[in-house]
């Protein structure tokens, strides 16, 4: 059974009606943080509306974009990191004013042993979670930088369904795990060959 969206609950009522009654809901601003790296978690997310990227930093506190996490979805860091007890490994961020619906931890693991499709739910989203690692994982040690930028152009154009980006140079290097400079030159590359069009903190694919 496919679940790509929260409705798709509603073809099992129980389910609905279980998460309806275990979660709680909470909206946040686009650019809020929603969970900080070694932050304990204790309720699994789903996002209802909007969207969230989900980043990892390193030691020096430069930060990369792991994967987005799209309305219907959740988290399969929290889920691991929840049922196990442990602390998060990676910062997620509001990405557009979003709401999420938050099950406590302990109504999941009951949820997982009433019902198989909550469980099939939980290994799809791990699945595609896995696919989306391996492609930043190629991504970096085989793709040149100016490919893996204007793939993230697509790819932000396609979360916010919007051809045009309001973002700066400064953000996407920080998601991309470069400098600046280095996204600013390939912008005006791009720019050059008829890809895309700049403007002030704004960016327009052609």
């Amino acid at each position: 059974m496919e679940l790509n969206n929260i409705s798709e609950f509603k073809s099992i009522p129980e389910i609905s009606k279980k998460l309806t009654a275990y979660g709680f809901v909470k909206s946040f601003a686009e650019g809020e943080v929603i969970l900080n790296e070694n932050a304990y978690i204790k309720a699994i997310p789903i996002v209802t509306m909007g969207s969230i990227r989900v980043m990892r930093m390193d030691e020096d506190g430069r930060e990369i974009l792991l994967y987005y996490i799209k309305s219907g979805e959740s988290c399969i860091m929290s889920f691991l990191g929840g049922l196990h007890n442990d602390t998060s490994k990676v910062k997620a961020i509001a990405e557009e004013a979003t709401e999420i619906l938050f099950i406590p931890i302990d109504k999941v693991s009951s949820l997982i042993k009433e019902y198989p499709e909550w469980l099939d739910y939980i290994f799809r989203l791990y699945h595609k979670r896995f696919e989306e690692l391996l492609e930043v994982v190629n991504a970096i040690a085989f793709k040149k930088l100016d490919e893996r930028l204007l793939n993230f152009i697509k790819r932000k154009s396609e979360i916010n369904n919007s051809p045009t980006l309001n973002i700066t140079h400064e953000q996407i290097a920080q998601e991309l795990g470069t400098a600046r400079v280095v996204v600013s030159r390939l912008l005006k590359q791009m720019e050059e060959q008829g890809l895309i069009q700049l403007g002030r903190n704004k960016i327009t694919l052609v």
